[in-house]
């Protein structure tokens, strides 16, 4: 470390620490490259659309997102993907003037990249590639590129045309790793003439690790790190540390010649359950005089105290999420959305219009959501219900997955001039409603607490007071209970049993304090 900090303080102003995770909330599977002093970034998206969003930072520690990979219907098929499925872990690569971004969709046509100059704005129709398995990436040496991917339990490489995607070469094998299971996330990167090929291994729950070997030939064969894994907190060492399950690694070079690694990790709360998914996380890499990476002392912490690039702040969404008027990148949807169900009536109200598909379908509902990225949190929303038909619902959903959320919203009662508010707890096949009561028709406002251990849902009465609709213990929807790979996402979501006709809701606020 005094080394990395010495470079530092030579080559610019002197910052030290950060926290971590850099960003919060369901974003798996980070990669990072750098133009100049720029550093895009992009994620895993699993049966979200858009998908694959892109962040952008100065200091590799405040992230802004600029835009998605993914937002075209002829990018990405989602149908019937589940939280298991959908869009895999993606790799970012910049090569002379282009970016690429490849990854896999496993409820699709597997792997695939995607180009385009301005990483912010649109990206290309896929081009698709032929070697299997998951978690491909792309190395440029010269005129050639390189696939590496997992098919058949190993690393494997090959040539291809960047062109045409057509592999050029057969498949070789590179690598199984340490003996861990499931050898994935491959990346090669170039340093002092040895390749180094760096991969995860164990699984991405508690046993996840980043191991790495290294080859004088591209195709090696790759001798192992004698000090494997080079990061993971499934030891002693990080037995009580409040990340976990840290491995699905990228690492750059910043321009002042130190070297950083992003990574998952996820945070467990409430007797070792976590909602929030797997995040993206940042530690430091150091070189030893064998010429090995050195991940901090092999273990990720939340607080660095350690020098860092000049730190530079990024725009925050605005606290009302509706208040730009606009579709903003950080807006999310299940599978394909069908768009003219979503609607800027004016610059702070979001008109919904419902289908028949429910949220206990893994398919396409009415359905708008933002990432949960804070574990204390409140959410509220002024409904409108006043163009329904019996039986249309509207309201906000703490969503893990179809069999694993929680709801509170308007539901159109059979007088014109009542409603009902209803909170409704759906949990693996069983459905309970906390709270069923019936209101004056017209608009309502909804709220939602979250905290480590609860979710609590209320309604605002006649007379402006809070009232307490349910209470949820927030181990019934996290990902140990529910399983699949994403984290809690919190949404406006609208039905109609008669499948829309003429009926729509109005969101008029969408608050996330």
């Amino acid at each position: 470390m005094l080394a990395m900090t010495t470079i530092a303080a030579a080559a610019q102003p002197q910052q030290f620490g950060y926290m971590n995770p850099v960003i919060p909330g369901f974003n798996p599977d980070p990669s990072v490259c750098r133009v100049g002093e720029d550093y895009y970034l992009v994620t895993s998206t699993f049966q979200y659309f858009p998908g694959v969003p892109v962040y952008h930072s100065k200091d590799l520690i405040h992230w802004e997102q600029i835009g998605n990979c993914l937002t075209r219907k002829s990018q990405l098929d989602l149908k019937n993907a589940n939280c298991s499925g959908g869009i895999y872990a993606p790799t970012i690569r910049y090569h002379e003037g282009t970016f690429y971004m490849v990854t896999t969709n496993v409820s699709g046509k597997g792997n695939f990249f995607v180009t385009t100059k301005d990483p912010a704005g649109e990206w290309s129709d896929p081009i698709w590639l032929e070697q299997g398995g998951i978690d491909p990436t792309l190395y440029f040496e010269g005129d050639k590129t390189y696939m590496v991917s997992n098919p058949r339990n190993g690393i494997y490489l090959c040539e291809i045309d960047i062109n045409t995607g057509k592999q050029l070469t057969e498949s070789r094998l590179l690598w199984q790793g340490d003996g861990g299971r499931y050898p994935e996330a491959p990346h090669i990167y170039k340093k002092d003439g040895w390749y180094y090929l760096m991969i995860a291994e164990g699984g991405t729950e508690y046993g996840h690790s980043i191991t790495i070997a290294r080859s004088r030939d591209i195709y090696g064969p790759y001798e192992s790190n004698p000090d494997n894994p080079i990061l993971t907190n499934f030891c002693r060492l990080a037995q009580t540390k409040e990340i976990q399950g840290t491995g699905h690694g990228d690492i750059i070079e910043d321009q002042n010649g130190l070297w950083w690694i992003v990574f998952l990790g996820f945070r467990p709360q409430n007797g070792s359950h976590h909602l929030l998914g797997r995040e993206t996380f940042l530690e430091t890499v150091d070189w030893t005089d064998e010429g090995w990476p050195m991940v901090n002392d092999g273990t990720a912490d939340m607080q660095k105290m350690v020098a860092t690039l000049p730190q530079v702040e990024m725009p925050k969404p605005p606290v009302n999420r509706l208040s730009t008027g606009r579709f903003d990148p950080w807006y999310i949807h299940l599978n394909t959305p069908v768009e003219g169900n979503y609607l800027f009536v004016n610059d702070s109200t979001l008109r919904l219009k419902p289908t028949n598909v429910t949220l206990d379908e893994a398919a396409s509902p009415t359905f708008i959501a933002i990432r949960q990225d804070k574990h204390d949190f409140r959410l509220d929303s002024e409904v409108d219900l006043s163009s329904a038909t019996l039986g249309d619902i509207a309201g906000l959903s703490v969503y893990m997955e179809n069999n694993a959320h929680a709801d509170i919203y308007l539901r159109q009662d059979k007088s014109n001039k009542k409603q009902s508010i209803v909170v409704e707890y759906t949990l693996y096949g069983l459905k309970n409603k906390a709270c069923e009561v019936e209101v004056d028709k017209g608009p309502a406002v909804l709220r939602v607490d979250g905290t480590k251990t609860e979710y609590v849902f209320y309604y605002r009465d006649a007379k402006g007071k809070w009232v307490e609709a349910g209470r949820l213990d927030t181990r019934l929807l996290s990902t140990e209970t529910a399983g699949g790979f994403t984290g809690i996402t919190l949404g406006m979501f609208a039905v109609s049993k008669k499948g829309g006709g003429f009926s729509y809701a109005d969101f008029k606020s969408f608050s996330y304090r």
